[in-house]
C-alpha cells in the first residue's frame, strides 16, 4: 500500500490536498500494470473470460426490482457482449433507468440474476461492482458542482486510489482530457461553471477514470446540440473498438436504434421485443409506439434527425448492415457491409 497523498494533475490548485488523502477506501485487489496503459481499456486482471468467442459480458435474467411496494422491473432478460452497443428503448416509466441502477448496485433487485463475466453481482455493493469493471454515467450528469473538475475526476477513480501512484492518477486524468480536450483547461474550475455539454463530458470522463469494461449511459445526449452529441458518440466508438461493452438509454429512440448493434424494448418493466437495431427500427410496434411516424416512412425521418443519425452511424464505424453479436445479421439497408 502506498502512503503518497493523491495529487491532482499539474496546474490544479493544491488547496484541500490534505483533505483528499482521507478520501480513500479500504485496500483492495492491486491493479497491476497500470503505468503501462495508454488506452481506455478495461482494468488488467479483471475477469473477462469469453471475449474472444463473444460470450456474454453482462447477463441479466428474470430481473425484478422496485421502490417500496411499487414493482418497476418485472422479469427482464438482457445480454451485452464485449465491444457491443446495446440500446434500451421504452416510454418514461418503463424501467430503463431502474435497470441501470440495479446493474450498478444502486438499487438491489428483489429477484433474478445479474452476472458480469460469469460472476454474480446482483445486490453487490456499488464499490465492488465498480472494481469489477462497471461504470454508470447517470441521467442529468450528476456532477459535483462545488468541486473542481479535477476533484470530480478523482472521484471517478475513488475505488482504486490506494493502489495508484501519483503518476498513475495524473496519467488517467491526462488520458481523459485527451479524450475530452475541452476539460483540459478547466481542471481548476468548479464543475458548476461548465456548460451543459462540458458537464456531460465530465460525467463520462469521471466514469472512464475507473477504466471500465462495461459502461452504462443514461440519456447522454439530453439537452445537447447535435455537434456535441456527435463528439460524445465518437468517444463511444473508440471505447467499443477497445472492447468495452456499452448499454445505452437514450431519449431519441430512432437515433439509439439506428446506431446500436442490438436493442431491447421495455414496457411496464418487461422486455417485449429484442433484436438488432435495424430490426427494431423497422418493427411496426416500435414505429407506432416510439417513433411516431408512419410505417411506410420509417427510413425518412425529419432532416435534423436523419442528418445526425447518418453522422453517428459513420462515427460508430458501421451501418445497420453490420453483423450483430451471436452471428445474427441485421437487415441491410444499403449494399455492402462495414466491418468494425
Amino acid at each position: 500500500m502506498r502512503d503518497d497523498p493523491m495529487p491532482p494533475p499539474a496546474g490544479t490548485p493544491t488547496q484541500g490536498e490534505a483533505d483528499r488523502t482521507q478520501m480513500l477506501p479500504p485496500a483492495g485487489t492491486p491493479d497491476q500494470g497500470e503505468a503501462d496503459r495508454t488506452q481506455m481499456l478495461p482494468p488488467a486482471g479483471t475477469p473477462n473470460q469469453g471475449e474472444a468467442d463473444c460470450t456474454q459480458m453482462l447477463e441479466v435474467r428474470g430481473l425484478r426490482a422496485g421502490y417500496g411496494e411499487v414493482d418497476v422491473l418485472r422479469g427482464v432478460d438482457l445480454d451485452v457482449r464485449p465491444g457491443e452497443l446495446v440500446a434500451l428503448v421504452g416510454a418514461n416509466g418503463a424501467g430503463k433507468s431502474t435497470l441501470l441502477k440495479c446493474i450498478s448496485g444502486l438499487l438491489p433487485p428483489t429477484a433474478g440474476t445479474i452476472r458480469l463475466g460469469g460472476e454474480s453481482i446482483a445486490g453487490a455493493p456499488p464499490a465492488r461492482i465498480v472494481r469489477l469493471g462497471v461504470a454508470h454515467v447517470p441521467e442529468g450528469r450528476q456532477v459535483f458542482g462545488r468541486l473542481s473538475v479535477a476533484d470530480n475526476l478523482l472521484l471517478g477513480a475513488y475505488g482504486r486510489l490506494r493502489q495508484l501512484t501519483r503518476a498513475e492518477v495524473a496519467a488517467r486524468i491526462e488520458e481523459v482530457c485527451r479524450t475530452f480536450p475541452a476539460l483540459s483547461g478547466r481542471l481548476a474550475d468548479e464543475a458548476s461553471l461548465l456548460s451543459g455539454g462540458q458537464q456531460q463530458m465530465l460525467a463520462i470522463a469521471r466514469g472512464l477514470m475507473a477504466r471500465p469494461r462495461l459502461l452504462l449511459l443514461d440519456e447522454p445526449s439530453l439537452g445537447l446540440a447535435p455537434v456535441l452529441v456527435a463528439e460524445i458518440f465518437e468517444v463511444l466508438r473508440r471505447l467499443r473498438r477497445a472492447g468495452v461493452g456499452l448499454l445505452l438509454v437514450e431519449q431519441n429512440a430512432r437515433l439509439s436504434l439506428a446506431i446500436a448493434d442490438r436493442g431491447y424494448v421495455l414496457e411496464t418493466g418487461r422486455g417485449v421485443l429484442s433484436g438488432s437495431g435495424t430490426q427494431l427500427l423497422r418493427a411496426p410496434e416500435v414505429i407506432h409506439r416510439y417513433l411516431g411516424v408512419a410505417a411506410t416512412r420509417v427510413d425518412a425521418p425529419d432532416g435534423v434527425t436523419a442528418g445526425l443519425t447518418e453522422r453517428l452511424r459513420s462515427v460508430l464505424g458501421g451501418g445497420p448492415g453490420r453483423t450483430a453479436g451471436g452471428g445474427r445479421r441485421t437487415i441491410p439497408e444499403t449494399a455492402g457491409g462495414d466491418p468494425r
